[in-house]
């Protein structure tokens, strides 16, 4: 049984729930076995269980200040327009940064940057600069005023379109304004891979 997030990264694992803390990780399980235990007792309301989902780092910023939040709920809405989604809380340092610039960037987390991803989850960008202690490099964006993290092979930088609250958690909707890609998973042709 996994108490903090070091012995879970040390035991090989790589997605963290939110709750982790609460809700620990058991060791001797692997990743789908992990996500199945909650058929272990039986629960009288409903819950925000889902598979693994590997976490994104996201960045946030007003051209002035800059902090990243690692985020669990995020995926593709629509391909044309490109629209995206991130689910923040409200109590999270990110959240106003984004209310206010209207801006983010979703950076694709590589397994070499799980432990900045877990680090950039447990701790508040009020009190810590997060690129600095994480050693991440800040790339600057075309299409957007924050910045992408230079280690990520892929960033989406979006601009938020929406808000909807859904009582944790408020989604920011955004259309996805611009692509960085690392050029080694571009083909000869062209095509993301």
């Amino acid at each position: 049984y996994n108490r903090t997030p070091r012995e879970a990264i040390k035991n090989g694992f790589a997605f963290l729930t939110e709750e982790r803390r609460a809700t620990g990780i058991f060791g001797i399980l692997n990743i789908c076995e992990n996500t199945t235990v909650s058929k272990l007792r039986k629960y009288l309301k409903g819950g925000a269980l889902t598979a693994p989902l590997p976490p994104a780092l996201v960045s946030v910023g007003d051209g002035e200040e800059y902090n990243l939040i690692t985020i669990g709920w995020t995926g593709i809405l629509a391909t044309v327009p490109p629209t995206t989604y991130i689910s923040v809380r409200p109590s999270r340092h990110s959240y106003n940064i984004i209310k206010e610039s209207g801006e983010f960037v979703i950076n694709l987390t590589p397994a070499s940057l799980i432990r900045a991803a877990d680090y950039c989850g447990m701790y508040t960008g009020a009190k810590k600069d997060k690129f600095r202690e994480c050693s991440l490099t800040a790339e600057e964006c075309e299409h957007v005023d924050c910045v992408a993290i230079a280690e990520c092979p892929l960033s989406l930088e979006c601009k938020v379109c929406d808000v909807i609250s859904l009582g944790t958690h408020d989604m920011f909707l955004a259309d996805i304004v611009g692509v960085m890609v690392e050029e080694s998973l571009i083909d000869k042709n062209g095509k993301l891979h």
